[in-house]
């Protein structure tokens, strides 16, 4: 109804235009709102105010103009509107029926765990990478934030239409390679480690393992030692990282090594492409990308005159690695200290022959703090005292460490309250959400034990006519847009602060409307319309929920 009602007015705004009574551009899409008073009806457009300085008119003369293009010809206007009148500076508002609007109830029942979904982003094949952390120690705190948040934004992309791929880019090369495996055989050694090397404890968890499995690396030569203790430390320690984020909620369809880059003649491959674009050059015995020629600050350094790679070898082989596995968007999730990133890469796509505004976006996640006791513990991968995944899990649980880590934007520091999180008030958003997805379920359950019959055949909703009533069905009915605007804006909180005002919305529907009958009394239509609306509510929470990949418990 929503769409069919934009496209009405969009339709109404271009009959006006054409009959000259409007003199303004068509825009090609058109939002409507939901008023946050119900008495402003059902939608809400505030067309006539944005197109008042183009047009030369008052806002509420080019809504007059709409409606009367709308009202006068009848097969523009859909079934099931009440009313379209004009409120306020130029607000065009619409009210629905009463089965009209409860329409998105069947839709929701009738398509279960797919309501909300949608094709705005069909078509889109997207790499999305997230996380790549160093296989050189445990998943800290900033690793978290984007392996809730990757996660989160992958399954709502999907949820939009989109193709996703889920990668994690594995930096397997370089010289924090060598100080992991050098670290790792100074602990089996007893040894200072190196002052620029690993000092957490996992190190010495990771040599007694090793030790205890090739007693023979110890009594290597140095050199060889090393590289031995390196390899197998490699490897455990990304089987751990795998382990612990699949116990996280969070898989990847794509593990990605860095060294794959230089095997199999690819780096060459890929240093060949971008000189045919012509942005490559020979200074002073190094190879340089000429990526100031695309708003970069500066050029950058492929080869350096060593002979060996710089760090940006590899970002410039990767981007072309991931043009050609076919994806036509490739996001990047970095963290706080890559700011320095976005306009480099940008510049690489460019380099690459792409358009950096369309086929490449970087997203930078800022810093999380997390307090504990009114103390915030500090983080410091170096000297040890670190806050990981698993610790942070251990501590509030999968539901709640996931759920707070999505709800805030990205852009923007966030501090996690541990004390807060631990507890079962409504002061912690996540028990606060499923505690409400709980009582549903609970009614439900107690519909069923008084025979109450629920679902579409059991559906009446012309006897929804409380206020009550109406702001949830028409909150439920947005779901589909909140999900399609989290896609777009690659906002995944979206949908934890929708599902937040849906529990808020429902808490007060079951307050001022009696779903269940009180003692002797009958169980009526009424009953039953209102048990359908709580099963409805239920299954768009637990739709909700699943995007940020948090559970919804039917009891708490």
């Amino acid at each position: 109804m929503q769409s069919r009602v934009a496209e009405a007015i969009l339709k109404a705004l271009k009959i006006a235009v054409d009959s000259k009574a409007i003199i303004c551009a068509i825009p090609d899409k058109l939002t409507l709102e939901r008023p946050k008073n119900r008495d402003h009806g059902d939608y809400a457009t505030s067309i006539a105010l944005a197109l008042a300085k183009q047009a030369n008119s008052q806002p509420r003369v080019i809504a007059q103009v709409i409606i009367d293009c709308l009202t006068d010809n009848d097969l523009l206007l859909p079934a099931g509107i009440t009313k379209v009148e004009i409120a306020g500076p130029g607000f065009i508002n619409i009210t629905l029926d009463s089965a009209s609007q409860a329409a998105s109830i069947l839709k929701i029942i009738s398509l279960g765990s797919k309501y909300g979904t949608g094709n705005l982003l069909a078509g889109k094949k997207i790499n999305l990478e997230f996380v790549s952390a160093n296989p050189t120690g445990p998943l800290h705190l900033g690793h978290t934030r984007w392996a809730a948040v990757g996660d989160s934004l992958g399954r709502v992309l999907s949820a939009a239409g989109a193709d996703v791929t889920r990668e994690f880019y594995v930096n397997d090369r370089g010289n924090q390679m060598d100080l992991f495996g050098a670290s790792i055989r100074a602990a089996a050694l007893n040894q200072p480690r190196p002052e620029d090397g690993y000092h957490g404890a996992y190190i010495e968890d990771l040599a007694k393992e090793i030790v205890k499995a090739n007693p023979t690396f110890t009594s290597l030569p140095e050199s060889e030692s090393i590289s031995a203790f390196r390899d197998a430390g490699y490897k455990l320690q990304l089987d751990e990282q795998n382990r612990v984020l699949n116990n996280f909620g969070t898989h990847f369809d794509i593990w990605f090594s860095e060294k794959s880059l230089y095997e199999n003649n690819f780096f060459d491959h890929s240093m060949q492409k971008l000189k045919s674009q012509g942005h490559v050059y020979q200074q002073d015995g190094a190879t340089w990308l000429r990526t100031t020629d695309f708003g970069d600050d500066k050029d950058r350094v492929m080869i350096k005159s060593d002979g060996s790679f710089a760090y940006f070898a590899s970002d410039s082989a990767y981007y072309v690695s991931k043009k050609e596995r076919g994806f036509n968007l490739c996001i990047y999730m970095l963290g706080a200290d890559h700011h320095g990133y976005v306009g480099r890469i940008k510049a690489l796509a460019a380099c690459a022959g792409d358009d950096p505004e369309k086929d490449v976006e970087v997203l930078i996640g800022q810093m999380v703090k997390i307090i504990e006791a009114g103390e915030e513990i500090k983080l410091s991968k170096r000297a040890g005292t670190i806050i990981t995944l698993e610790e942070l899990v251990e501590k509030v649980g999968k539901d709640a460490a996931r759920y707070t880590l999505i709800r805030y934007p990205t852009d923007t520091p966030m501090v996690m309250d541990v004390d807060l999180l631990r507890k079962n008030t409504n002061d912690n958003p996540v028990y606060y959400v499923q505690y409400a997805h709980a009582r549903i379920c609970a009614v439900l359950r107690n519909a069923k034990d008084l025979g109450i019959k629920f679902g579409a055949n059991d559906f009446k909703p012309e006897l929804l006519v409380h206020e009550r009533e109406r702001e949830l069905i028409g909150l439920l009915a947005e779901f589909p847009r909140v999900i399609a605007s989290a896609a777009e804006m690659r906002e995944p909180h979206r949908v934890a602060r929708y599902i937040e005002e849906l529990a808020g919305q429902y808490h007060r529907f079951y307050n001022d409307c009696r779903v269940l009958p009180l003692g002797d009394e009958k169980p009526t239509e009424l009953n039953s319309s209102r048990a359908t609306l709580c099963q409805a509510t239920a299954q768009v929470i637990s739709n909700g929920l699943d995007l940020m990949g948090v559970s919804a418990p039917e009891k708490m």
